[in-house]
């Protein structure tokens, strides 16, 4: 059975709602969109405003929640609908942490050798202190970044993985 916050959900993924502020329904689409989505309503709304974002997936709990400690937002309510779905209440941050990054570069679906090559030939190009984020889904990838930085002037300064074999790999000249 349908609750009336339920039927409203369904409409259409994303509709302003008096005291949310928007209401984004991502159901149906896997991690990391829901994150991403929220991140581009959040980006929009004054500070201090409320969004509900709907999700079931279920990566979305601890993406969101990670992702709104380095931001600055916070998850202020959580709420199991029908299904799999879990509404999250955000509300926007005051001031939002600008990303660290100088450079990124997306690899993603690039044959492995080819992501560590290419960030190399950008890492020899940057100052020190610079930071490169490397985004790359290569098997090898985290074989090859310990190795460049065993073996050069490049230290990681951070690494997740967004998704199982999706990597973001923060590097910097020293």
């Amino acid at each position: 059975m349908k609750t009336a916050r339920d039927e409203a959900v369904d409409r259409s993924p994303l509709q302003p709602v008096a005291s949310f502020g928007v209401r984004l329904d991502m159901t149906g689409l896997s991690c990391p969109l829901p994150l991403l989505g929220a991140k581009k309503i959040l980006d929009d709304l004054p500070d201090g405003q409320h969004m509900v974002l709907i999700s079931d997936c279920p990566g979305t709990d601890d993406d969101l929640r990670a992702w709104a400690g380095f931001t600055g937002h916070e998850v202020i309510a959580t709420e199991r609908l029908s299904g799999r779905r879990t509404a999250f209440t955000i509300r926007r941050g005051a001031a939002t942490v600008p990303s660290a990054a100088n450079v990124v570069l997306d690899m993603r679906g690039a044959p492995c050798l080819g992501p560590i090559a290419e960030a190399r030939r950008l890492l020899d190009g940057m100052r020190a202190g610079e930071v490169l984020v490397l985004l790359s889904n290569c098997p090898g990838v985290t074989d090859d970044v310990d190795a460049l930085t065993r073996s050069s002037d490049v230290r990681l300064v951070d690494r997740y993985e967004t998704s199982p074999g999706d990597y973001e790999f923060y590097l910097s000249r020293v």
